[in-house]
């Protein structure tokens, strides 16, 4: 029997007075890292919301594990953790009554884990939610997600805003849990080198749309950064080429080539100087700047 997606989204359309997110597909294979990368208002934060039921769709289809996200609302989120850095707490006072509270919707809750997970964090069962620092309210929203032990994390910019010692304990524990090849994962974050380490899925969204999606080594290996020079002057883009800056006939071009292979350049009047991987952060940064 074929293995269900995590995440299947089909023409998912979703209009604003200023701005269209989709039509957007989208697939989260079941036990894929999925980096959901892009500026701001690209639509990231308004694809996970839609995912977990927060505002209405215009169009299209969203599925979890197979279910519907709203015909099969409750039996989606009990397989969901989500963390997003507006999800407010406040008004369960302290630590103690808001894990009382969010407990008993979850038959899987692991209370020794939700334990470990309090210690590694230095989060306490009598601290008051009001008074926890920014990065202590993300890391109280991260134990939540991950104490019911989801086969499914949505993380909404898990890192935004944190200081440097927060950031790399809160990416420890997501590290360690996207260790468990059984769990799919669905990250939306700017912290591209981070990213890089951990995903082996990506969809560049832009403008509501997606540019490019399917495991993160194949799409960074796709493209090479040429220093190239060229006689002609007026040389116009190719298949896959992108030129990404011209001065007195030497070009740097980002190449996808799997379109156009090194060894076509000569032929179109082109010579390499240099040709070079390029990292996640730096592709990101040329397709968006010419998207």
């Amino acid at each position: 029997m074929a293995v269900q997606n995590a995440i299947d989204i089909r023409n998912l359309e979703k209009r604003f007075a200023q701005f269209k997110l989709g039509p957007l597909d989208l697939t989260v294979p079941q036990g894929a890292v999925y980096g959901l990368i892009g500026p701001n208002g690209a639509g990231k934060t308004t694809t996970i919301n839609l995912i977990m039921g927060m505002g209405e769709k215009d169009a299209g289809t969203i599925r979890v594990f197979g279910m519907d996200h709203l015909g099969q609302e409750v039996a989606v989120k009990k397989r969901v953790g989500y963390v997003a850095p507006d999800l407010i707490l406040t008004a369960w006072k302290t630590v103690r009554r808001l894990i009382a509270f969010v407990r008993p919707f979850y038959s899987d809750w692991d209370d020794a884990y939700c334990e470990d997970l309090m210690r590694r964090l230095a989060i306490g069962w009598s601290d008051r939610i009001a008074s926890l620092s920014y990065g202590n309210a993300t890391k109280l929203r991260l134990i939540l997600a991950l104490a019911h032990r989801p086969d499914l994390l949505l993380l909404d910019e898990p890192m935004a805003g944190l200081d440097a010692v927060s950031k790399q304990e809160v990416f420890q524990e997501i590290f360690d849990a996207v260790q468990d090849e059984n769990r799919s994962v669905l990250i939306s974050s700017h912290d591209l080198h981070d990213l890089e380490r951990i995903t082996d899925h990506i969809g560049f969204l832009n403008r509501g749309r997606m540019m490019l999606e399917g495991p993160t080594a194949d799409i960074v290996n796709r493209y090479r950064l040429v220093d190239s020079i060229s006689a002609e002057t007026t040389l116009g883009q190719f298949a896959g080429a992108r030129i990404v800056s011209r001065e007195n006939g030497r070009l740097r071009i980002l190449l996808d080539i799997s379109q156009s292979p090194l060894d076509t350049l000569p032929g179109r009047g082109i010579e390499i100087v240099a040709a070079t991987p390029v990292t996640l952060e730096e592709l990101f940064i040329m397709l968006v700047k010419e998207g």
